[in-house]
């Protein structure tokens, strides 16, 4: 009975230790697709960010696409961090002089992101819209 306790202890320990090691190693990185919604609920395009997780620091790069007339060329991603499972950075792109900064958070679970993104509206106040993105396999 004894020798049983302890195998159960032993073995809930391991599981506990492997559980710990696999939220360690959680990391965004990686290619992530997602459809951005069109303007005027015009149809969505799909987009493609890469995000790196080296030594505590995000990076990234939100990829190049086609919309309508508009050519959007790559990206780098800005104000970027990953603590505690949850992603945000920041896009900041350039319409013909006009700059414009939309702020993206998620949380991660597994080869999924799923959260929001804030931008400036044509009225003066924030956009919010959800945003979800899958890992490319």
């Amino acid at each position: 009975m004894k020798s049983l306790r302890h195998t159960l202890a032993a073995f809930a320990a391991f599981c506990l230790i492997t559980v710990a090691a696999f939220a360690a190693d959680a990391s965004p990185a990686g290619t992530w697709k997602y459809t951005q919604a069109g303007r005027g609920g015009g149809p969505g395009i799909e987009r493609t960010l890469t995000l790196d997780f080296k030594d505590g620091k995000l990076t990234g790069t939100l990829k190049g696409a086609s919309m309508g007339q508009f050519e959007i060329p790559d990206t780098a991603i800005s104000e970027a961090s990953f603590k505690d499972g949850t992603v945000a950075f920041a896009v900041t792109m350039d319409f013909n002089g006009n700059t414009r900064t939309t702020k993206y958070t998620a949380k991660l679970d597994g080869d999924t992101l799923t959260g929001s993104t804030e931008a400036p509206g044509r009225d003066g106040n924030a956009m919010k819209r959800d945003w979800k993105a899958t890992r490319s396999k």
